[in-house]
């Protein structure tokens, strides 16, 4: 049996388009130029609309110049928020992009997440703790079914990222196949007051799932988001 705890911190669109007469393309560009001019950027196009409805308005009943202002005011503004929706839209996009741009800049790194299950690999697994206090803490490991399979007490100093190796033999010497295995740790300082002892698992990222938002990172068959990386050791 071994076991050691460090005392050191460390728009697509498919289909086919119909013919259109010269009269309708012309309409359309028409139709395409007015669209493309904004109106709350177009004083020409204010007045213009401005000055055909008052030609047009009914001499009984005059045209009240105050309220037509406001509703291309109230027009204006609607069209400026519909852009601004456009906009976050394309915000989102790029976002969206630069995640999954950075999660593959990890395979195939060693990285250190939060976690209490590792993956031992070659009679080999690692778990780093976080211990607030000196003091003792008390180990337990378990396999895939639930069982224990390991347990001891070890006196330890306050550090961060204190790494705990285990070389997959149990309490009674037992050699343990490859596979995942799941610690918990209690803590309690030199006075015998508990504290809690934080782990974290080391693993090499072996793919990305970019169909997931925000892409999820696999290490040893667990998945993980880009924020939950603490750190990457090589």
């Amino acid at each position: 049996m071994t076991a050691a705890a460090a005392t050191a911190a460390s728009p697509v669109v498919s289909g086919t388009t119909p013919p259109s007469s010269s009269s309708s393309s012309s309409s359309s560009g028409s139709l395409n130029s007015t669209a493309g001019s904004t109106l709350a950027g177009n004083f020409q196009t204010f007045l213009t609309l401005l000055t055909t409805q008052l030609q047009n308005q009914n001499p009984l009943d005059p045209l009240d110049t105050n309220q037509f202002t406001q509703q291309l005011v109230q027009f204006a503004s609607v069209e400026q928020e519909l852009k601004t929706n456009d906009q976050l839209t394309t915000l989102v996009s790029l976002q969206q992009t630069a995640q999954s741009t950075q999660a593959l800049t990890f395979v195939g790194k060693t990285a250190v997440v939060d976690g209490s299950t590792a993956t031992m690999t070659n009679s080999s697994a690692t778990w780093d703790l976080s211990v607030p206090k000196d003091g003792n803490v008390s180990v337990s490991i378990t396999n895939s079914t639930g069982q224990t399979v390991f347990s001891g007490n070890y006196a330890v100093k306050a550090g961060n990222n204190q790494p705990f190796v285990w070389d997959g033999k149990g309490t009674d010497g037992t050699q343990w196949p490859d596979g995942q295995y799941k610690m918990t740790v209690t803590g309690a300082d030199t006075s015998g007051n508990s504290v809690a002892i934080s782990t974290q698992v080391q693993g090499v990222v072996s793919s990305v799932d970019l169909t997931q938002s925000p892409p999820l990172l696999s290490i040893g068959g667990q998945t993980y988001t880009v924020n939950q990386i603490k750190a990457i050791i090589n």
